[in-house]
């Protein structure tokens, strides 16, 4: 696993235990570094706190998307997955868009359910389709 891998995965893990305990992730991201347990990879720190800055514009653009599925009624791992892939594609200009979307199929496929990697890579899709009009 590379070392953006790993950092995706650890920003998931943030952006997941931020989304289940309803508090803030970087001031959660904040506590971990300070406590000498937040992420060794930088590119970490910039996933969760570009997520957490555009959130509102993602889960805009998620709820456009999903068709039918609102967001609090996607599975946690789902969305936080979502919401870093849609991050990577519209605001990481050094990450191609096939490496936003596979990686968030590999956190996805290991991490959720049988039926959710169908549903991220239709909606990356989708959002990959429509991105000269979304950024």
């Amino acid at each position: 696993m590379s070392a953006r891998s790993k950092a995706r995965k650890r920003a998931l893990d943030v952006l997941f235990a931020s989304d289940v305990r309803g508090e803030d992730a970087v001031a959660a991201l904040d506590r971990a570094i300070a406590e000498g347990e937040g992420p060794t990879n930088d590119y970490t720190a910039t996933l969760v706190r570009g997520v957490v800055e555009h959130q509102a514009r993602i889960d805009e653009l998620l709820s456009s998307y999903s068709h039918g599925w609102a967001l609090d009624r996607m599975p946690a791992v789902d969305r936080n997955v979502l919401r870093l892939g849609v991050w990577e594609l519209l605001y990481a200009d050094d990450v191609p868009d096939a490496v936003a979307v596979s990686e968030a199929m590999a956190l996805v496929t290991d991490l959720s359910t049988d039926e959710s990697p169908q549903f991220v890579n239709g909606i990356l899709g989708s959002i990959v389709r429509n991105k000269p009009s979304l950024a």
